[in-house]
């Protein structure tokens, strides 16, 4: 089945690639005729991943690259043996573009394809036969139909963008652990992902919901979307052994810092209290000392993303509670001069770039 279109997009060349892509063509993966869907993209999402890829911030890259994992927009071509998606449906594709499906795989048997040892990521990712993702800062997208998924109607595709990454990797992590009535949850950084944290943590009805941050600039940001507390590390005097020590029965912190107060930050948590780590530095975390966890028998763990079925749940989770991210619309055009401006941190609070 041939197309009548091209694959272009914005290709990072080198290292130096954040402001500097060139639009060019590229080859996507060949067309599973059973499997596949091509995506005539209309928005995606600018996530911190895509700068870490294009300066091969996290390893080498294979370059050229198209970065780009909050992907939306119409399927234009679907493999025979897909069932959820048709030609003409709006659709969206998140970080993940792969994985084995084997029965025989621990994770993805048990609905865990996005910690599959084989997962294949939606940009700069390797398939089984050597060829490689390319991601959504382009005019169309080709991925496997078991991650691409439709968007529920009352979701602008604006909105829907950021949360097939930004939103997942905060609501993965705050389902699994319990978040809901009864609950006190905090959210460490108010960025593209912190957000998401506060606003999903409201939707699934925690009890309380309070930002950690350094400074109490986005105190006010915070509130409107729904915080019921606000802590300025830099700001707040005593801030980790005061009233607000033990309190809180999970942190999910999406800072990404080598000099984040990660031994004050787990003193915040109560009596089996878990802190979950979503921020993904390109250096090491800071230490800690063990007894920030013996005596009150906590936890620290990390997450990655989430399954397609926690995916399909977040975005029903959004219509139904009208969950709206706060994100900043940007012609696909201006891509490079948007990348500089994210490394700036002048997003409020997330990148949407439209073709």
């Amino acid at each position: 089945m041939s197309t009548d279109y091209k694959f272009e997009g914005w290709c990072g060349l080198d290292k130096n690639a954040v402001g500097n892509m060139k639009w060019q063509e590229f080859q996507p993966k060949p067309f599973n005729e059973s499997d596949d869907v091509d995506v005539q993209i209309s928005h995606c999402g600018m996530c911190g991943s895509d700068l870490h890829t294009l300066r091969s911030g996290w390893g080498e890259t294979p370059y050229p690259c198209v970065v780009g994992h909050e992907i939306i927009g119409k399927a234009v071509k679907v493999g025979k043996d897909v069932k959820h998606v048709k030609q003409g449906d709006r659709v969206g594709v998140g970080a993940q573009a792969s994985s084995c499906l084997k029965p025989d795989c621990e994770m993805c048997a048990d609905g865990l394809e996005n910690h599959c040892p084989n997962i294949v990521n939606t940009f700069a990712g390797y398939y089984p036969d050597g060829s490689i993702s390319y991601g959504g800062y382009a005019n169309y997208n080709r991925t496997p139909s078991h991650f691409v998924f439709k968007i529920p109607e009352k979701l602008s595709s604006a909105d829907a963008a950021p949360m097939l990454c930004a939103g997942i990797t905060v609501y993965s992590p705050l389902k699994r652990e319990g978040c809901g009535p009864g609950k006190k949850v905090g959210i460490i950084g108010l960025g593209g992902l912190g957000h998401f944290g506060v606003l999903f943590a409201k939707a699934l009805g925690a009890d309380k919901v309070v930002v950690i941050s350094r400074s109490s600039t986005k105190k006010g940001d915070a509130e409107k979307m729904g915080a019921d507390g606000f802590i300025a590390t830099e700001e707040d005097k005593d801030w980790s052994s005061g009233e607000h020590a033990n309190s809180l029965d999970l942190i999910v912190s999406t800072v990404s810092s080598p000099k984040m107060p990660l031994t004050d930050y787990l003193g915040l948590l109560r009596f089996q209290g878990t802190f979950i780590q979503v921020g993904a530095p390109e250096d090491h975390l800071p230490g800690f000392s063990a007894f920030s966890l013996i005596p009150k028998r906590c936890k620290i763990g990390g997450s990655l993303i989430g399954p397609p079925h926690e995916i399909e749940e977040m975005l029903q989770l959004a219509a139904d509670k009208n969950v709206k991210p706060w994100i900043n619309e940007r012609p696909m055009k201006e891509a490079n001069q948007v990348t500089l401006d994210f490394e700036a941190g002048k997003p409020r609070y997330r990148f949407v770039l439209a073709n």
